[in-house]
């Protein structure tokens, strides 16, 4: 049975693409088969994995045009990648126009159902038609919250758009809310992590502010923990592991060889 997983924030600068990228290496990692979609035009996902040739055939733009399957996907890093570019974009008008199309990618993945373990799709910062298909394609949605007055804003996007969603899909639910850019020592980010955690269920560990590991990573094309020796990734890299732990319990998904006591070569703190 595959799991099919929507990072979905119409926030820009929350940090969705990098949750995406390296939560689909962590379970690479541990010996699952995954698939990672862009599905943001910006392809930031794209460039972020090192991928900087690729055409708009082998991204959604034919399955969301007409209905065609899924196309071929890149392997790197361990996993299997659907890339994006910037013509993507051109899909989201015809998108309405189809009978069915806001759920040509959840049809397209459901004929590919058992081929992977886990689909984590990373979607466009909107609220559009795109954004939408990749959203009602999942079984359950990702929300990176950005401790900051911004991200409590992007929560009513998202409590405006589910009673629609759920319209179509009924099943359709947040299974993870991820703090990100949170500093310990801001007053307002602590204020707004406190809220958050006492307002929402399946809130994870927060994601502290992106420093050089994790921009240096996105700039070579590689997850952080392929970038990053395992001393640096201890000292600064948002302690991905931990996230990961943290993530697969909010989520419900069982773990893969690993102990849930340890994060990047210690304990979490």
């Amino acid at each position: 049975m595959t799991t099919i997983l929507t990072v979905f924030t119409h926030a820009g600068g929350a940090g969705k693409t990098s949750i995406a990228g390296n939560i689909a290496h962590e379970f690479a990692q541990r010996g699952q088969h995954v698939l990672l979609i862009d599905g943001d035009p910006q392809s930031n996902l794209t460039t972020n994995m090192g991928v900087q040739d690729a055409e708009l055939h082998e991204t959604l733009f034919d399955v969301l045009s007409g209905d065609a399957p899924l196309p071929a996907p890149r392997h790197v890093h361990g996993f299997d990648l659907i890339p994006a570019v910037i013509d993507l974009a051109e899909v989201e008008p015809s998108i309405p126009g189809r009978v069915g199309g806001i759920l040509a990618l959840r049809d397209a993945l459901q004929k590919e159902s058992g081929r992977w373990d886990t689909v984590i799709i990373d979607s466009p910062p909107s609220l559009g038609q795109l954004a939408a298909a990749c959203a009602l394609a999942a079984d359950a949605l990702v929300v990176p919250i950005m401790t900051r007055s911004k991200g409590l804003n992007a929560l009513r996007g998202l409590n405006r758009v589910m009673p629609q969603y759920h319209r179509l899909r009924p099943d359709l639910h947040v299974a993870a809310y991820v703090p990100t850019m949170c500093k310990s020592n801001r007053k307002e980010d602590s204020e707004l992590l406190g809220i958050v955690r006492e307002d929402l269920p399946h809130v994870t560990s927060p994601i502290v502010e992106r420093g050089a590991v994790w921009n240096g990573a996105a700039e070579k094309g590689l997850p952080v923990t392929v970038f990053a020796p395992v001393q640096k990734r201890q000292r600064k890299s948002g302690k991905s592991r931990v996230i990961w732990w943290s993530f697969c319990s909010a989520t419900h998904l069982s773990e893969v060889n690993d102990d849930p006591a340890r994060g990047l070569g210690g304990a979490p703190r």
